[in-house]
């Protein structure tokens, strides 16, 4: 099997390396969009147990179970897509950047089974 040409930054990378570090990019930008906050909001509820430092817990949709934030993922109803050329950018933006009702909140355990099983 030949190797992945490698067009991109100065003859040093590969086209997939390229589109994955444009997509990582965009979902770094994601994580502090006011859209993500205003989703994890309407999954929240104050936290009333034994942790003083805690103050949320967050409820995921699929399994219905509550969790701490860290143990929680934003998931897109709608899938991102693919982004793998130039003519995929306009449509994974639109995507990724989307209102609060097509985002849920999951448990890590049920983003993984969903995303990866699906």
């Amino acid at each position: 099997m030949a190797k992945p040409e490698k067009t991109r930054c100065g003859g040093t990378k590969t086209e997939a390396w390229y589109w994955g570090f444009i997509r990582s990019g965009l979902r770094r930008k994601f994580m502090c969009y006011p859209v993500n906050y205003q989703a994890r909001n309407l999954a929240r509820r104050k936290y009333e147990g034994p942790n003083e430092r805690q103050r949320w817990e967050y409820q995921c949709s699929e399994c219905r179970g509550w969790y701490m934030q860290k143990e929680t993922q934003l998931d897109h109803v709608e899938p991102c897509g693919t982004l793998k050329c130039y003519e995929d950018l306009p449509g994974f933006v639109a995507r990724l950047f989307c209102e609060a009702n097509n985002l849920r909140v999951l448990c890590k355990s049920c983003h993984n089974k969903i995303t990866h099983h699906s």
